[in-house]
């Protein structure tokens, strides 16, 4: 049986909730992975009541939904906070700015989405962490002794109590491993776990867009966290494009032809997603693949339905025989 395809509608904010519903039938998706931005899922307003008649549309729009994402509160918990996180955050999560008073409400608001996801009806809450490292990716002025280390315990300080409450709810925290956060390839995801102590409800959403123009094993990723990927984005990625502004992106916006990389409609990119799909087999992965499109020179209705094709075409449900067998005489 082929995985569901479902289209996440973070970067659809700007429609309304209705619409988008009936906008991702018509692309040919199976459902949608909900922001928590917009009016598509608002943890504020979601008591029983609120969950239930968005269970209702999904229902009347014959759309399904596993997940929700609180990429833009989570993004805060953890993050050196500045004027950028105002445009991101509801305002009564940033209020007066006050670096560590945003980090708290922003947990407070973690915990609440998963309460609302219970509520909801689903198992896993896709998000960001933050990183008060981030800054120190590229070791010059070299960094002192016990820096990162630090860093990875302020994650867990923070993070535990509130991996302790999903688990408690029965809810999985998924972190997009991504530049930025604090896991953004393999071996700062392997940190972050062992700085929870590979807490239960703390695993990855997994999206090779963001390993791909690292040059980091994006199906290694899959193999080697695979008791850890507790949700799936489809998203590809071209590199080897321009040759002005390289890995860092040279603060030059997405879209410009001097970039060495840049986000793709799925299937136009670099990205294998057949080795993808093989590996999601080989872990027993039978979750939503959900699309999350980005491509800054295509409109993106055509990407999205593209995308959707692409995605249902390519999958496929992993072998339940062994082949040799069949040579084997029946006694």
């Amino acid at each position: 049986m082929a995985r569901p395809v479902t289209l996440f509608t973070g970067q659809w904010a700007d429609l309304p909730f209705t619409t988008i519903l009936t906008k991702a039938k018509q692309f040919g998706y199976d459902g949608v992975e909900l922001g928590c931005w917009g009016d598509h899922f608002e943890v504020a307003k979601a008591d029983q009541a609120y969950c239930d008649a968005k269970r209702a549309a999904l229902k009347a729009a014959g759309l399904q939904c596993f997940a929700i994402s609180a990429h833009l509160v989570g993004q805060a918990i953890c993050d050196n906070i500045d004027a950028r996180h105002a445009q991101i955050l509801p305002d009564y999560i940033y209020g007066d700015g006050d670096p560590e008073g945003v980090r708290q409400r922003a947990a407070a608001e973690l915990i609440k989405t998963a309460q609302a996801a219970k509520r909801f009806g689903v198992g896993v809450v896709n998000g960001f962490t933050g990183s008060s490292i981030w800054h120190l990716c590229y070791s010059f002025p070299p960094v002192l002794p016990g820096q990162i280390d630090a860093g990875y315990a302020d994650f867990a300080k923070r993070f535990t109590p509130i991996l302790d409450e999903f688990q408690k709810l029965g809810v999985k925290f998924a972190l997009e491993v991504h530049p930025t956060e604090i896991a953004f390839d393999i071996a700062s995801a392997e940190r972050a776990l062992k700085a929870v102590n590979y807490h239960p409800a703390f695993g990855f959403n997994y999206d090779p867009s963001h390993f791909g123009y690292q040059g980091v094993d994006y199906v290694g990723f899959i193999r080697k966290f695979h008791d850890r990927i507790f949700h799936v984005h489809m998203k590809d990625v071209a590199w080897g494009l321009g040759s002005e502004a390289g890995v860092f992106g040279g603060h030059v916006d997405f879209h410009q032809p001097s970039r060495y990389w840049d986000f793709k409609s799925v299937g136009r990119g670099c990205i294998n997603f057949e080795k993808i799909i093989r590996a999601l087999n080989d872990i027993k992965y039978m979750g939503p693949l959900s699309i999350e499109w980005e491509d800054g020179g295509m409109d993106r209705e055509f990407g999205a339905a593209e995308s959707c094709a692409f995605t249902r075409k390519l999958d496929f449900p992993p072998s339940n025989i062994v082949f040799d067998a069949q040579f084997e005489k029946k006694g």
